[in-house]
């Protein structure tokens, strides 16, 4: 009895923001001017980007979650936010979109309510605020429900929104957070109450939401996997590789968990790796790290997301010239359940695979894909652009990012084209309802308005004349009408 007065409790408390959201939202749909959602957005924008409070939510984020660094996380909150800004400066997401005469449609706007964002740990701040402002930009209200590692960050991410809103006199009750404590109960609320649920992070939040009965956008599992062929430029691929492997010690779904080289450039390879900072671990030190990376079926909580020290102090190993070590290379063969390294690692690890040819490497990338991160994205390093084709069209993924550091170009980057957001749909090989970069256009309706037009209803020989030839079936001239 005493607990379901606990969760009766819980879920009245979420019911209440979500009405006081939704009549936050009513006004400022009604009220609501593209410069209006475009200054609202800034606000949120602003409350992270502010140098000073960038440094503090930065900081308090790996106090509080003992994940990645205080420094790339800056830099991650900073560029993350600034991209989304330039993606969605000069779009349109109030009134009319478009008008085609043609077809005698107009597209109109339209909010889609009060959206509930489901936010991880790993970026406590950074991803609320990209999914605030495209909610905001769209004229949306919304509420935040964060991991219970994250609730100090986003508890004071939401504050600062508010400060900037008092500001520019938008009603605070457009962005909420469930307040602490976190629990599946509050959680499972907002999914059923909310008018979109987006998810990001944990697999059984995204299968929570697209059974709540509530229109949902979850996310897949990262397991980004890499070939670097007998074409690349061996010293920047590795380069890249490094650079992404260690951003933020391995905290995005993006960073590279796997890389397939060729064996006609393995040691050529391993030499620019080591030079960057990857350390290939011997079988006896391999194996150790595996054992302690991987315990009881869950990553070691000691070692995710950790700075390399502390990742192999964890671990009771050492590793050569660890003055300049930045991560470590596991060498393995397969890619199944039976294989956990083989999977997304959290950590400063990569799997290091050897293909014999190019269609060896294939082969082994699917059998990643196979076991984690489908729809996800995988990597090329190569100087044959038929090789990224050749990947798009065989393998479950929904991006095939070529010679980029992968974490940096697999969310949006400034010298690429993808959207910027912190949550990649995977497509109906992950399990989802989106195959493109979360975006602002996710966070709107569109109506259409539709006239008539001059009617364009084509005769049967204009549609089926070409297959009449090849069939060699001719109807009869009287039924050709």
């Amino acid at each position: 009895m005493q607990n379901d007065t606990v969760s009766g409790l819980e879920e009245t408390l979420v019911d209440d923001m979500i009405a006081r959201a939704r009549r936050a939202q009513v006004t400022f749909a009604a009220q609501g001017t593209q410069a209006k959602f475009d200054q609202a957005a800034l606000a949120a924008a602003w409350a992270l980007m502010e140098p000073e409070r960038n440094q503090r939510l930065s900081a308090l984020a790996v106090e509080t979650t003992g994940l990645g660094n205080v420094a790339d996380k800056i830099r991650k909150n900073h560029r993350k936010t600034l991209g989304l800004l330039r993606d969605i400066q000069h779009a349109k997401t109030c009134g009319v979109l478009s008008h085609d005469d043609t077809t005698g449609i107009t597209e109109i706007a339209r909010p889609i309510g009060v959206v509930g964002a489901v936010v991880p740990s790993t970026n406590p701040a950074a991803t609320p605020t990209n999914n605030i402002i495209n909610a905001l930009k769209c004229g949306n209200a919304i509420v935040v429900s964060p991991s219970p590692k994250g609730v100090t960050v986003c508890a004071e991410l939401i504050d600062a929104i508010h400060t900037e809103f008092n500001k520019i006199g938008v009603d605070p009750d457009l962005v909420q957070m469930v307040p602490a404590p976190s629990s599946k109960i509050k959680t499972q609320r907002l999914m059923e109450e909310c008018d979109l649920i987006i998810v990001t992070g944990s697999q059984d939040n995204v299968r929570r939401a697209y059974s709540s009965g509530t229109p949902a956008i979850g996310v897949g599992a990262g397991n980004a996997t890499v070939i670097v062929d007998e074409s690349a430029d061996l010293a920047a691929a590795a380069r890249k590789i490094a650079a992404s492997k260690t951003f933020d010690n391995a905290t995005s779904c993006s960073s590279e968990n796997g890389v397939i080289v060729l064996e006609s450039v393995r040691e050529a390879f391993l030499a620019e790796l080591h030079h960057a900072g990857g350390r290939l671990l011997d079988t006896d030190t391999a194996a150790q790290v595996r054992d302690a990376l991987f315990q009881n079926g869950n990553l070691n909580r000691h070692m995710i997301a950790r700075d390399l020290p502390d990742f192999l102090k964890a671990a009771d190993v050492t590793v050569n010239e660890p003055e300049s070590a930045k991560f470590v290379v596991i060498e393995t063969e397969q890619a199944d359940i039976t294989t956990p390294v083989s999977g997304e690692k959290l950590s400063l690890a990569v799997a290091l695979y050897t293909a014999t040819d190019f269609e060896h490497a294939k082969q082994l990338l699917t059998a990643i894909l196979d076991f984690q991160g489908a729809g996800h994205s995988v990597g090329v390093h190569t100087n044959d652009d038929s090789r990224a084709l050749t990947l798009g069209h065989e393998l479950p993924t929904c991006r095939v990012i070529v010679n980029q550091a992968h974490c940096f170009a697999t969310g949006g980057s400034f010298d690429n084209g993808l959207p910027f957001s912190l949550s990649m749909g995977c497509g109906s090989w992950g399990g989802n309802s989106i195959d493109d970069n979360l975006n602002y256009r996710h966070f709107m309706n569109i109506t259409k308005v539709v006239r008539p037009i001059t009617p364009r209803e084509p005769a049967l020989d204009e549609v089926f004349g070409e297959y009449w030839q090849t069939t060699g079936v001719m109807p009869a001239e009287s039924d050709v009408k």
